[in-house]
C-alpha cells in the first residue's frame, strides 16, 4: 500500500470503537481491527492480520503497521499519502493461514481514491509466524 510522501500530512482519519469497522466485516472497529491495533489481541489468521493491517492503513496506525511486519522485509517507517483515502476491503482468496499453517496467503483487491479518483490496489500478500505472531512478509502484485 502507497508510501508516498511528497505531499503535505492531512490529519489522521477519526474511527471511533462505536464505528463499522473499516476491514469491512460486520463489527464494531473496537470488537473487530481496534483491538488488534491497541494490543489487547493478537490476529488469529493471516486472513484477520490482513484486514487489521488495511484497517491500520485506513486509520493511518503506522506501529502497528511495523510492528505486524516481518523484519526481514520491514521499511524503517511508513509515510501516509494525505490525498489518498483508502475506501474498501475485498478478499478473494485465501491459501493455508490458520492457527494450525505456519505461513499463508491473502489475495484481496483495496479500494481507494487518489485525489478524488478512484482506483485499487491487487496484491497476494503472503504471512509467516514471527515469535509466534502472524505477520506480513512480502507481496506479489496482480495487476
Amino acid at each position: 500500500m502507497s508510501r508516498r510522501t511528497s505531499r503535505p500530512r492531512a490529519a489522521t482519519p477519526r474511527i471511533t470503537p462505536a464505528a463499522p469497522c473499516p476491514c469491512g466485516l460486520p463489527a464494531t472497529y473496537g470488537d473487530c481491527c481496534g483491538r488488534f491495533h491497541s494490543g489487547t489481541a493478537a490476529a488469529p489468521t493471516c486472513e484477520a492480520l490482513m484486514r487489521s493491517r488495511y484497517a491500520a492503513f485506513v486509520v493511518q496506525d503506522a506501529a502497528y503497521l511495523l510492528r505486524t511486519w516481518h523484519p526481514e522485509t520491514r521499511p524503517p517507517a511508513v509515510d501516509f499519502d494525505p490525498a489518498l483515502r483508502w475506501t474498501g476491503l475485498e478478499i478473494l482468496d485465501t491459501a493455508e493461514g490458520s492457527a494450525f499453517h505456519t505461513t499463508g496467503t491473502v489475495t484481496f483487491r483495496a479500494h481507494y481514491t487518489d485525489d478524488g479518483r478512484p482506483d485499487s490496489l491487487h496484491e497476494k500478500s503472503r504471512f509467516t509466524r514471527h515469535e509466534g505472531a502472524w505477520v506480513y512478509a512480502t507481496a506479489v502484485f496482480v495487476d
